[in-house]
């Protein structure tokens, strides 16, 4: 099984003999974490902040679930009540706290490939684990969090953010074995 998160979606797929057998697709990534971030700042400290920095947040101490030992970060943004430049410290449960209900919806999507996965295929993922690709994958314990919702081992990819680029270039020298898998032309159309 391979979950690949990325900017702006999360695919979760079962793949077995060179083809998709269960997918999922939910449009929650890590576009969605710092919008999560930006708005759980906003709720908490008044404080009014970008995208960039939401983003910044995530990666200096953002976390899937609480840190034994708490991260700070310093950011700046703008007061909601005077209007002002302000600069507070955010800590890395504030991050963990404000992203929980996204993850979620990835640990859903992860929960609900394996629920219509053909048992001989389940029994080789609880074998072999779950595979994380994606710059969203690098977020601190996001494997532990799904190996704790789902009890399957999770582990993220060897070079995350360029292996689904490099898997496709594979493919694409195997692609005489992938069109044997594929439906015919036309026969597409029917399962969307």
């Amino acid at each position: 099984m391979i979950v690949d998160i990325g900017g702006g979606r999360t695919e979760a797929a079962i793949i077995s003999m060179y083809g998709i057998v269960v997918t999922e697709s939910v449009r929650v990534a890590g576009d969605r974490l710092d919008d999560a971030i930006a708005n759980h700042v906003k709720r908490r400290h008044n404080i009014i902040i970008g995208d960039r920095t939401a983003e910044e947040l995530k990666i200096a101490i953002g976390s899937a679930l609480p840190l034994e030992e708490e991260l700070t970060y310093q950011v700046r943004g703008r007061d909601q009540i005077s209007g002002l430049p302000r600069t507070i410290t955010v800590t890395s449960t504030d991050v963990t706290q404000g992203i929980s209900d996204s993850l979620q919806s990835i640990v859903g999507a992860v929960r609900s490939v394996l629920e219509r996965t053909p048992p001989e295929l389940a029994s080789d993922v609880v074998d072999r684990g779950i595979v994380l690709t994606g710059g969203t994958s690098l977020l601190r314990h996001l494997d532990r969090l799904i190996t704790q919702e789902i009890g399957i081992s999770c582990y993220v990819a060897d070079n995350p953010l360029e292996c689904v680029a490099m898997g496709a270039g594979i493919a694409l020298d195997h692609l005489d074995l992938i069109k044997r898998s594929m439906p015919a032309e036309g026969e597409w159309l029917v399962s969307f």
